[in-house]
């Protein structure tokens, strides 16, 4: 049996928990933060929202469906590492073009494995999420010297991370099928399966860099425009919250999802903060505030939009509500405007590992586009 590289992930209050390398060896720098997926891994470290973040799972077994060519959510890992427990061996699933350990080395992507991941979630439920690293083989130093480097890392407060993860230019995802709408949507980190989704309903969409100006929307003549998930502090998006603004002025239907509800919400003159340790994962209940049912949701956020559940408010773009809140903590998870064509959740209805509870959320964009013509 061959020996293990030892490894250790290190916590910015001096919290150190010790294991194996797993993936690439070296050391990574980000904020700790716990995803209670049972599923879904490969989708999770190729999310987009997860830039800079180590996220540590909570399943005790991860990789034992491999990787493979077709789930990967952008085109690359995202994670700066990766925690788990208890990593398969040999990857077991006919999809499977290699192991998880594998492709995480082929990226570059350092992670541990062989601690107790329930301690440390047990950690960050108590003392919130925090700067963190992941040290192995030349990369493991003193004790001091790894809480040193952590602590001189960046918070993710007033972090602007958008922008590492747009698309460098617009591209086009043609509709399945005949084409019936078209929509414009602001890359602030996009997932594939979103406009795959779509794609699915008739939409054609316009993939649009960040810095886009509403005269590059228009010029799209789009049926609507569709705010994307992202990582980051949504207070530093001042562009996407000024373009939001001229588009609910224009009167474009508009659909924001996780980050593009945060950026709704600033759009409409509601603050946002920071959770103590966030949603992450794909059992998290959210309650629709008119009718009580309750969806079954995927999430990744770290920031929330301020707000009471069933809140009514005014804006300058007429009456809006909180439309959605979270089971849990109460939290706002959907916003509502009732006199623009708006809205927006805090989930995700893309989600590709499930659940899809909030799929119909597309069809709800479909009609607000229809009734829009």
């Amino acid at each position: 049996m061959t020996a293990q590289t030892p490894a250790a992930l290190v916590l910015e209050d001096g919290r150190i928990f010790r294991g194996e390398a797993f993936g690439s060896e070296g050391s990574c720098l980000g904020e700790v933060v716990f995803s209670t997926g049972m599923t879904g891994y490969q989708e999770t470290l190729t999310d987009p929202s997860y830039h800079r973040q180590i996220v540590v799972s909570t399943a005790p077994q991860i990789g034992n469906t491999g990787w493979n060519d077709e789930d990967d959510e952008s085109q690359r890992i995202w994670v700066a590492g990766y925690v788990v427990r208890d990593p398969a061996r040999t990857p077991s699933s006919w999809r499977s073009a290699r192991s998880l350990p594998a492709e995480m080395s082929r990226q570059g992507v350092v992670g541990i494995s062989g601690i107790d991941t329930r301690a440390v979630t047990r950690h960050i439920r108590e003392r919130g999420a925090m700067r963190a690293g992941i040290f192995s083989g030349a990369e493991l130093a003193t004790d001091r010297e790894m809480i040193d480097r952590v602590a001189a890392s960046g918070e993710m407060v007033g972090a602007d991370l958008a922008g590492d993860v747009t698309t460098g230019e617009s591209y086009v995802v043609r509709a399945r099928g005949e084409r019936r709408f078209t929509v414009a949507a602001l890359d602030l980190g996009i997932k594939s399966n979103t406009p795959r989704m779509m794609a699915e309903r008739g939409i054609e969409t316009h993939v649009l860099p960040l810095t886009s100006s509403l005269s590059e929307v228009r010029s799209l003549a789009p049926d609507g425009v569709f705010l994307s998930n992202g990582p980051g502090d949504p207070a530093t998006a001042d562009h996407a919250t000024e373009l939001t603004k001229e588009v609910l002025g224009a009167g474009i239907p508009l659909f924001g999802i996780c980050f593009g509800n945060q950026i709704l919400g600033r759009a409409l003159g509601r603050e946002t903060y920071k959770l103590p340790y966030g949603h992450r994962g794909v059992n998290i209940p959210v309650i629709d505030d008119e009718t009580g049912r309750v969806a079954i949701t995927a999430q990744n956020h770290g920031f929330a939009v301020r707000g009471e559940p069933g809140e009514r408010f005014d804006t300058e773009f007429g009456r809006a509500m909180v439309s959605h809140h979270c089971a849990n903590d109460g939290a706002v998870e959907g916003l509502r405007l009732l006199d623009t064509p708006a809205f927006s959740v805090q989930y995700h209805p893309e989600a590709a590992a499930g659940p899809h509870d909030a799929a119909p959320l597309f069809d709800s964009f479909v009609r607000l586009m229809s009734e829009a013509r």
